[in-house]
């Protein structure tokens, strides 16, 4: 379980500064966001995620595009059924596909690219009850751990923006940056994100 935890969570985080740093303006909305709440403190703590919108947005948004485990864990049919003209026997073993209904463009405008925004105004969450978005699964075969893993991505992130301002090595550009990914149970970068993090002078 701590190895689970421990891999996804570090996924997750490499995945939404690889997309900032494809995204320079997000990033630095997000920076001035962030900044803005931590005001004189030194840290950013849990009691100020819940104003960070646009902070929650961009996860949400890298979970859509990177679900750290693509296929989640598969599920068992208890009896026969019909979906979409496919007849499913009972016992049967399903996986579900997180990475292909984050990108379907029935459900999602402009479904490749990388817009926050899109979570601003809605109401759509990661947390199993939405079905368009669903990278920690759903019901009761859904991750246990799904708080703990969304503080802890929001906390980081928001520490990361807070105290460093972030570049690409060798002055490279963001829309340069590799998005190769490798295949396993987990979806890692296939090159490792390099970034260089200057402190931030406040």
């Amino acid at each position: 379980m701590f190895a689970a935890g421990t891999d996804t969570t570090y996924t997750v985080l490499e995945w939404v500064m690889t997309e900032l740093l494809r995204h320079p303006k997000i990033m630095k909305e997000l920076q001035n966001e962030v900044r803005t709440i931590a005001g004189d403190k030194l840290n950013i703590t849990e009691d100020d995620l819940d104003k960070l919108r646009y902070l929650k947005a961009v996860i949400k948004e890298t979970l859509r595009l990177h679900p750290p485990i693509p296929l989640l864990v598969p599920r068992e049919s208890n009896q026969d059924v019909k979906i979409k003209g496919y007849d499913i026997e009972a016992k049967t073993q399903v996986f579900v596909n997180a990475y292909a209904i984050g990108r379907d463009p029935t459900s999602w405008e402009h479904a490749e690219e990388f817009l926050p925004e899109r979570f601003l105004d809605n109401s759509i969450d990661v947390r199993g009850h939405d079905f368009q978005l669903i990278p920690f699964g759903a019901g009761r075969r859904g991750c246990p751990a799904t708080e703990f893993a969304m503080a802890i991505n929001e906390l980081a992130l928001a520490n990361l923006m807070h105290k460093f301002d972030w570049a690409l090595p060798g002055g490279a550009r963001g829309e340069d940056l590799n998005m190769a990914e490798s295949t396993g149970s987990t979806i890692h970068r296939k090159f490792p994100l390099t970034a260089v993090a200057t402190l931030y002078s406040f």
